[in-house]
């Protein structure tokens, strides 16, 4: 059953039992991956993935279902069973079906690349055959993976607004675990494809980073000049994300609640948020309620110029919404970064002097707490001394308050790190040099 077939029989199901404002979305999708452990394929998955969303307003209320099973039956008792949930619902939330943006942005991501499951596998195994090879020390519990995903979205509604997008990625992963002088450490690293120098130069850059981590020593507790690595920040940022919602602001859930218009971060810190970031696989120039999204200042010069608004938050406030509705209700961020600065990492260790690099935390959204800001997390790094990088460190924590670390933010590194796409959500974050931040070590 195609999207044309879905939306005639949605229509006419509406006409039948009284239901005037509608939106329907198709979603379809197909993910491969394959992992390997020593020399072989370990697990392997494919399949495709189809479902069909339908909201409606009824006596000013809005009703949800959705389904995975194509039969016309099930396609109409969607709008039955979204009618009778918006018919229970007692809340006074002012709901909207959205008519539309006066214009719509092209993505500029490159089609969607069609892999086969052959292809992928060998492409796993060649990734593990390299990694072994990079290094002698290289022992078992190594493993490479390699991914592929391609979604085609379809939307339309009862004011006739119809819109598409299509998107894809393909990726690997290499965690390589190394053995040297009777010590075992692991590291774990990311590329954005499976062609190309990204993927030729992972099996090394994971090996390595395993490698630096052998000999580490412990710390005592104290205050120290820290670097973040951008990697471990955009985690960071990642964890108290809902901190930027208006729905949880208005929910009591965020500290940042009333706080737009005011300094929240240090002065050379601006977060952006932008669904069709240049270089990003995965864009989309509309929300899940049909506003077309846009790049927008969340933090400029340390001031918090706005949160994250869906149509309905948007109404509630007095705000124009800023494009980041998503299905249920919900509200989230696409591309949410930490812009870049001016120095180069080794900049900032010069500016540190002494201090720690931290290049790994563990159980961040354990040790997270959204609401307040507070996190305490075990982490792993490497020691400053004299302005440079120097040997690596373990098991020591690193405690503090988000909001705060906003406003302690010394310098930013010229890079801006990304993470792996989760859906159209991606974090983004440079490194960062914070003075004086407790550490708690032996």
């Amino acid at each position: 059953m195609d999207f044309k077939q879905i939306k005639e029989i949605i229509s006419a199901a509406c006409t039948k039992y009284g239901v005037e404002e509608y939106e329907v979305t198709y979603s379809v999708g197909e993910n491969i991956s394959a992992e390997t452990l020593k020399d072989e394929i370990s697990a392997f998955s494919s399949g495709e993935s189809a479902s069909v969303s339908f909201r409606c307003i009824v006596n000013g209320h809005m009703g949800y279902a959705s389904t995975s099973y194509f039969d016309a039956d099930e396609i109409e008792d969607l709008v039955i069973r979204a009618s009778d949930n918006a018919r229970a619902i007692e809340n006074d939330d002012v709901v909207v079906i959205f008519k539309g943006s006066e214009s719509y942005g092209t993505p500029t991501a490159p089609a969607p690349e069609a892999i086969d499951a052959a292809e992928l596998k060998n492409k796993a195994l060649e990734l593990q055959k390299k990694t072994y090879a990079a290094d002698s020390s290289v022992v078992d519990g190594t493993q490479s993976i390699a991914i592929s995903f391609r979604d085609e979205i379809y939307m339309y509604n009862s004011h006739g607004l119809e819109l598409s997008n299509k998107v894809g990625m393909t990726g690997c992963y290499v965690e390589a675990v190394v053995n040297k002088d009777g010590e075992s450490r692991n590291n774990f690293e990311f590329a954005e494809s499976i062609h190309g120098e990204k993927f030729d130069e992972l099996p090394a850059k994971a090996v390595n980073g395993a490698l630096e981590k052998i000999g580490a020593t412990e710390i005592p507790t104290g205050k120290y000049n820290v670097v973040i690595d951008g990697s471990q920040m955009r985690s960071i940022l990642s964890a108290f994300s809902p901190s930027f919602s208006a729905k949880n602001a208005i929910l009591g859930m965020s500290l940042l609640a009333g706080k737009e218009g005011e300094k929240i971060a240090s002065d050379i810190v601006n977060i952006t948020d932008d669904a069709m970031r240049e270089g990003c696989p995965v864009q989309t120039p509309f929300d899940e309620e049909g506003v077309a999204t846009y790049k927008k200042s969340v933090v400029e010069n340390g001031v918090l110029k706005t949160l994250l608004y869906d149509l309905t938050t948007a109404i509630k406030t007095g705000k124009q919404t800023t494009a980041n509705g998503r299905r249920g209700g919900n509200i989230a961020p696409y591309n949410f970064a930490i812009n870049a600065g001016e120095d180069t990492l080794e900049g900032l260790f010069a500016k540190a002097g002494d201090g720690i690099y931290v290049t790994g935390v563990k159980g961040l959204h354990a040790g997270a707490n959204a609401i307040t800001g507070d996190f305490s997390v075990e982490s792993e790094g490497f020691l400053i001394k004299d302005g440079k990088k120097a040997g690596p460190i373990k098991s020591f924590t690193v405690a503090g308050n988000f909001f705060a670390l906003l406003k302690s933010i010394d310098s930013l590194s010229n890079e801006v790190k990304w993470g792996i796409p989760g859906g159209f959500t991606v974090f983004g974050a440079p490194d960062v040099l914070v003075k004086d931040m407790s550490v708690a070590g032996k």
